[in-house]
C-alpha cells in the first residue's frame, strides 16, 4: 500500500513534465545537507563547522578572478539557501508562478527563461561586482533571479490575471509582482548592489521575452531541434494539457484566441462557452496560417 502511494506521489510530482518540483527538491535537499554538516559540528562529531566553507564554496563570487577557482558555483549558487524563511518563500513562489506559467506557455519556454536569466544574472553580477568596490566575501546565492524573470514574463503575457489571496480577495498578479519586485530590489540595493543591478536586468529580460513572443519571435526555439517542417504551436489550456496547432511561432496571436486566453486567466477554463471551447479546439488543431 505504501509502495503504491509512493509511486503515485512520484508520478504526480516528478512525471508531470514540469521542472519546478525538481528545482525545489534540489534546493531543499541542499539546504538540509548544509545544515546536517553544521549539526555534526554542534554535536561535536567533527572538530569544525562546515557551514560557512560549504556555502562559500557553492555560492557565486562577486568577481571573475574568484570565480575561476570555483566555476561550478555558476550552477550550484542557484540552489544554495541558508535561511529557512527565504527557501520556503522562494519555493512557494516558484510553485505558484510555475503553475500560472504552464497554463499559457510550455516547458521549453519556461526552461529558456529560467536558465537564460540565471546565466545572464550571474555574468552581470560578476561583471558589476568587479567594477563596484564591495566586500571581498560578497556572494550570490538562491534562485531569486530566475524566479523574477519567470514572474516578469508571465505578468507581461497576462497582466489581467488575478490571484485569490486570503483576507484580501482577488488581486491582479501584476500588482503583486510590482510589490514583490520593489521589495526584493530595495533589499538587494541595501545589501548587495551588484545583485540588485542583475535583478533589475533579469526582470527586463523576462518582459523582453514575452514582448518578443507576442511579436512572433520565440527565443526559446534555440532549445528546439531543427525541423524541416514548420513547428506546431502548442496552446496549453488548464492542467497543462497541450493541443497542437501548426504555426511558425509558439504563441497564439489571433485576437479571438487572445481574448479566450484572457478569459481563462480571469475566470478559468470552465467559464468558457461551448462556442469558445470549440473555437479554441479548432484553432489548436487547425493547419491554417495565422498572421503574427
Amino acid at each position: 500500500m505504501n509502495n503504491i502511494g509512493l509511486k503515485d506521489f512520484w508520478r504526480q510530482t516528478y512525471k508531470t513534465g514540469s521542472p519546478v518540483p525538481l528545482v525545489i527538491s534540489i534546493q531543499v535537499c541542499l539546504f538540509v545537507l548544509i545544515y546536517f554538516l553544521d549539526l555534526l559540528f554542534e554535536l561535536k562529531i567533527v572538530p569544525q563547522s562546515f557551514l560557512e566553507p560549504t556555502v562559500r564554496l557553492l555560492s557565486l563570487p562577486s568577481n571573475f578572478s574568484s570565480f575561476i577557482a570555483q566555476p561550478w558555483s555558476l550552477v550550484t549558487s542557484n540552489f544554495v539557501y541558508v535561511k529557512l524563511w527565504t527557501i520556503l518563500f522562494d519555493s512557494l513562489w516558484l510553485y505558484w508562478v510555475g503553475q500560472i506559467f504552464f497554463t499559457f506557455l510550455n516547458t521549453r519556454q519556461f526552461l529558456f527563461v529560467y536558465i537564460a536569466s540565471w546565466l545572464l544574472g550571474s555574468v552581470l553580477y560578476m561583471g558589476f561586482g568587479s567594477l563596484i568596490p564591495m566586500p571581498s566575501n560578497l556572494q550570490l546565492m538562491g534562485g531569486s533571479l530566475p524566479l523574477a524573470a519567470v514572474l516578469a514574463a508571465i505578468v507581461t503575457l497576462v497582466p489581467k490575471y488575478e490571484l485569490r489571496l486570503l483576507l484580501l480577495g482577488n488581486i491582479k498578479l501584476k500588482l503583486v509582482a510590482i510589490v514583490y519586485f520593489g521589495l526584493e530590489f530595495l533589499a538587494l540595493t541595501m545589501t548587495n548592489r551588484p545583485a540588485a543591478i542583475s535583478y533589475f536586468a533579469v526582470v527586463l529580460f523576462g518582459m523582453g521575452f514575452t514582448y518578443a513572443l507576442k511579436s512572433g519571435m520565440d527565443w526559446s526555439t534555440i532549445f528546439q531541434k531543427k525541423q524541416q517542417k514548420p513547428a506546431k504551436m502548442k496552446v496549453v489550456v488548464g492542467n497543462n494539457i497541450p493541443t497542437n496547432r501548426k504555426h511558425r511561432y509558439d504563441l497564439p496571436n489571433q485576437d479571438e484566441i487572445d481574448a479566450i486566453l484572457d478569459k481563462i486567466s480571469i475566470s478559468g477554463y470552465d467559464s468558457l462557452t461551448n462556442h469558445e471551447k470549440e473555437t479554441l479546439f479548432r484553432a489548436s488543431n487547425s493547419g491554417d496560417k495565422v498572421d503574427g
